[in-house]
């Protein structure tokens, strides 16, 4: 564990209803104290009504992306200004599934980080190489590319985490070797120098490998999809990065 801040963060990705919401609810109720920084991000339509919720807990709200505009002809699309307005105080930003499923590219998720910065969101910027690039040993290029390509001038450890995601380890069960991720978080943090921003890894993270993923030096936390929709799992998954 670095000096960097350590965060768990839960992104609901496309899932949840209101009925969800006594989910956070419990969440908030387990951890009145974490002693770690704790983050939900669930989708748009929830995020006033979880902000309502967790109102004077320590649990905080996100959302799941931003518009680089503060407003405009943008039909179905949410601005950092919006988001903030509705509760959040952090986004993720440049995840893998909307830079395949929406094409994004790293330059955009700058432009999205800057949004963000502006309107007073802390961004949580998502890397990560593909199954064909790291079986091609592209991985360090990759990931240090799109790190050195997504930041915004001005990032800053107060208004910026990363998450390093493999994006072959999203969603498939399959966890990189600690030694794998060892490698890559380390070359994060080299690549970051001075800058104490928090390196969070992403890609599987349960229950059960939690502990051993948070053992390793420059991990700070954890980028928790499926694993977050039940208080029971998340929490299980902060209360082994407390105790990192």
């Amino acid at each position: 564990m670095s000096d960097a801040c350590k965060l768990a963060a839960g992104n609901w990705k496309m899932n949840g209803l209101r009925a969800d919401l006594d989910e956070a609810r419990a969440l908030a109720e387990a951890f009145p104290k974490p002693g770690c920084g704790v983050l939900l991000c669930p989708p748009a339509t929830l995020i006033c009504a979880m902000a309502d919720v967790l109102e004077g807990s320590a649990v905080m709200v996100g959302g799941q992306d931003c518009h680089v505009r503060e407003s405009g002809a943008h039909t179905g699309d949410v601005s950092a200004q919006m988001l903030a307005d509705a509760g959040a105080r952090q986004v993720i930003l440049g995840h893998s599934e909307r830079r395949s499923d929406h094409g994004e590219s790293s330059a955009l998720v700058a432009a999205k980080a800057q949004a963000a910065h502006a309107a007073g969101l802390v961004a949580i910027i998502c890397i990560g190489e593909t199954e064909a690039e790291r079986d091609a040993g592209q991985t360090l290029n990759v990931v240090l590319a799109q790190l050195a390509d997504s930041l915004p001038e001005g990032t800053t450890a107060a208004n910026t985490v990363v998450a390093y995601e493999p994006v072959w380890a999203i969603g498939t069960g399959r966890t990189p070797t600690l030694g794998q991720i060892t490698e890559v978080h380390d070359a994060l943090r080299a690549a970051l120098r001075d800058k104490a921003i928090s390196l969070l890894y992403g890609g599987s993270v349960k229950p059960g490998n939690a502990s051993e993923i948070f053992g390793i030096e420059n991990v700070d936390g954890a980028l928790v999809g499926g694993a977050s929709l039940k208080a029971q799992d998340f929490g299980a998954i902060i209360a082994a990065l407390e105790q990192a």
